[in-house]
């Protein structure tokens, strides 16, 4: 049950000893996978047979992927290892951040709109706003993501330089985490992505590794400039704003903490929340082969080292934003979780089921009912997915007065039979 504990949206329920997913209640953060000793939750991620129908194959790593390798290791050199292992040609995304943030601050500076404005680019921050937050969508800032640009460019480039139609291209990105590759497949603003598919940074880890040495000691290349290698960090973001504005977030419950606030009129003075649901970032991402802080710690020595000089045009990219290059017009959906019953009277009825019921659970959420709290298995309870019964202590309570009245009804037949039987006395 171990996934079903750290689910921070109870989608998770475990029945006959199997666990299943509530789907309108998932956002993909990719807690359950962490959390499972036996891997039997895998992330929905691509393979290399998956893009043998691209005449091209382009990697973009996440700017997490710099962060995996010793301290020696540059990411130019990632770069040119990811085009050994078989890829036809590698792209960076962190040059591609430094821009984004960029047209970030010039949105923060010549919009008005709600504020404060919210970081769309964890996708399972987003999913939560959807689920849990609707009233907030209007908070995140209508600017395409660094993944997005990058692809969006290789894909340019390629078409471009080598008379490439786009059908013949296949960007994949090298992710950290599950939830890049199910907003890849379902992109919350845009009908499609420019990503045509993701493969896990633990799973190409090992082959890159491989290539590294010959790569090093073989070619050289251009040093990746800018504060966008950052970016997998809590802080990353901020670091390219005016700080003085803004607040960084990691983790879940920190994030539920300030999206609550939000919600209650505060944090007006606030301009621009980057959030993100692992609590050490990207860099803490499920899908990642090295320790969070330790690749913490190697982002910082490379932003130090490389992020003094930018890799962008300011003025270029202001260009850019006026042109629209940034923007995304569309309106993220809320995905409401399913009501009690579709008849609103119904529903009433059931929920005020649902509260007497709660009322008489323990309130201790042991989980041991196969639902991760007493409020939610008192939902599951009026919703037909469970049984009073596998309450433990609803289970104990009817047992101990099914043994009281067992008794008693013993102790009465008894009674009777020694008044009509004197001998059976003796």
């Amino acid at each position: 049950m171990a996934c079903m504990h750290v689910c921070p949206t109870h989608a998770i329920r475990v029945r006959m000893r199997k666990a299943t997913l509530l789907r309108d209640r998932c956002i993909d953060c990719g807690e359950c996978v962490n959390a499972c000793a036996n891997a039997a939750v895998l992330p929905q991620t691509s393979s290399f047979r998956d893009f043998a129908r691209f005449k091209h194959t382009i990697a973009i790593p996440s700017p997490v992927l710099y962060s995996q390798f010793g301290k020696d290791v540059p990411p130019w050199a990632i770069l040119a290892a990811l085009k050994r292992i078989g890829f036809n040609d590698s792209y960076d995304a962190a040059c591609a951040s430094e821009s984004v943030s960029i047209a970030i601050q010039e949105y923060l500076d010549s919009v008005d709109s709600p504020r404060p404005l919210i970081s769309p680019f964890c996708p399972a921050i987003v999913r939560l706003v959807q689920v849990r937050y609707p009233n907030l969508l209007e908070h995140l800032i209508p600017i395409e993501s660094p993944m997005e640009i990058a692809a969006r460019e290789a894909k340019r480039l390629a078409m471009k330089n080598r008379g490439l139609r786009e059908s013949d291209i296949g960007v994949i990105y090298i992710t950290p985490c599950p939830a890049k590759a199910l907003a890849i497949k379902n992109p919350s603003r845009k009908k499609h992505s420019f990503v045509d598919g993701t493969i896990a940074i633990s799973d190409i880890f090992p082959n890159v590794l491989q290539a590294l040495p010959d790569v090093l000691t073989g070619e050289t290349g251009s040093e990746i400039l800018g504060l966008g290698l950052g970016w997998p960090i809590v802080g990353g973001q901020v670091a390219c704003l005016k700080a003085e504005d803004c607040l960084s977030v990691g983790g879940l419950d920190h994030a539920v903490r300030i999206f609550e606030e939000i919600e209650n009129g505060k944090l007006r003075d606030i301009q621009y929340v980057e959030v993100h649901s692992c609590p050490t970032a990207c860099v803490g991402g499920s899908l990642t082969a090295e320790n969070a802080y330790i690749a913490r710690g190697r982002v910082l020595k490379m932003v130090q080292r490389f992020g003094g000089k930018p890799c962008q045009d300011r003025e270029k990219i202001r260009e850019l934003y006026r042109k629209n290059f940034f923007s995304l017009p569309g309106k993220i959906p809320p995905i409401p979780i399913q009501p009690l019953d579709s008849n609103v009277s119904k529903a009433l009825g059931k929920l005020q089921q649902k509260q007497e019921l709660y009322e008489s659970l323990p309130k201790i959420n042991c989980g041991a009912c196969g639902s991760p709290t007493c409020e939610t298995f008192a939902e599951d309870v009026v919703r037909n997915t469970a049984d009073t019964d596998d309450c433990i202590f609803i289970a104990m309570k009817n047992f101990e007065t099914l043994s009281a009245n067992l008794l008693e009804k013993v102790m009465a037949h008894s009674k009777r039979v020694r008044v009509m039987n004197p001998a059976s006395q003796l």
